[in-house]
């Protein structure tokens, strides 16, 4: 049945294409010229194909753009399938090889180049996409689909982004840990940060510092920014010498007294801590889990067919 509403165009693909940047150009912002092709619709016929602007049903589909084949699949079994005619490309229509455009070659398009230029403003995040409305290829009769560019964060050897926070790793000695610590980092931007503890102030390993507004810019709000959170790893040291232990003992708050008497200890029964790496001990924990309950499982199986077969 006909429809009294006018034919309505269908809308061209969009075209996405992957735009790799730095957590700096992130920081930053910056604009990158990129080079394209795209079919755009011929300026010598407007699109027709044709000098004349003229155009056949196609007698291979009789103007449909498809075709029907049927295959034989046994004595009462036929297969139909249908696809675009090859002859038309699918559009329905030829045009006399005399009547052809010569700029397109009857084609309706031509390919053009082009240089979009990207800008990726402060604080895009990874997987943001930037539109370019309607510059993707062009066909007769169609509404032209966008360019769409999605960011792709490259990994940075010393930040980590969350959102609009920074995080940064790094590695204090036991002697700054116990006795302050001073360094400089180099931020996104260049600009040289100093970081330092406070007088007489002990950093435990795995603790956390935040510096506030050297985090990311906001999007579309670059003026205010997240913070730089600083998480800190104690490096211990592998042994000490008896004579590093009386200075440090000489030194150090006092270790804590035991509760029991000479004679209770002794009836103690001495034990030996030796290292371990707990995943490895528990991957193989599970492992052997495992392997224990396939064997059971198998031995479930074996015996219930025994029983079986001595009921038959």
């Amino acid at each position: 049945g006909g429809s009294s509403r006018g034919r309505r165009q269908r809308r061209g693909e969009d075209v996405v294409h992957p735009l790799k940047v730095s957590l700096e150009d992130l920081y930053l912002g910056t604009s990158k010229k990129l080079s394209l092709s795209r079919n755009v619709i011929c300026s010598k016929c407007n699109g027709k194909g044709s000098k004349s602007g003229a155009s056949m049903t196609c007698p291979g589909c009789q103007g449909s753009g498809m075709k029907v084949s049927i295959r034989q699949l046994g004595p009462s079994m036929i297969q139909q399938m249908q696809h675009p005619c090859n002859e038309c490309k699918g559009t329905g229509e030829t045009i006399n090889e005399k009547d052809r455009c010569p700029q397109c070659k009857g084609e309706k398009v031509v390919q053009e180049k082009k240089v979009l230029e990207v800008i990726v403003e402060k604080g895009m995040q990874n997987g943001q996409k930037i539109t370019f409305p309607g510059e993707a290829d062009e066909a007769p009769e169609t509404v032209t689909g966008d360019i769409v560019f999605v960011l792709q964060q490259k990994d940075h050897p010393k930040f980590k982004r969350k959102g609009e926070d920074l995080f940064l790793e790094h590695t204090l000695s036991l002697t700054e840990a116990l006795c302050g610590f001073q360094f400089v980092i180099t931020h996104l931007d260049g600009r040289q940060l100093l970081i330092k503890s406070n007088p007489g102030e002990v950093v435990k390993p795995d603790s956390c510092k935040a510096i506030n507004d050297e985090g990311m810019p906001l999007y579309q709000r670059p003026f205010m920014k997240g913070k730089l959170y600083i998480q800190f790893t104690v490096e211990f040291p592998d042994s000490l010498s008896p004579d590093q232990v009386k200075a440090l003992e000489a030194i150090l708050p006092p270790k804590p007294t035991s509760q029991l008497s000479d004679m209770e200890l002794d009836e103690c029964e001495e034990t030996t801590l030796y290292d371990v790496n707990i995943e490895e001990e528990m991957r193989r924990k599970q492992q052997q889990a495992a392997q224990e309950a396939y064997e059971e499982d198998e031995d479930m199986h074996g015996g219930a067919q025994r029983v079986q077969c001595a009921q038959q």
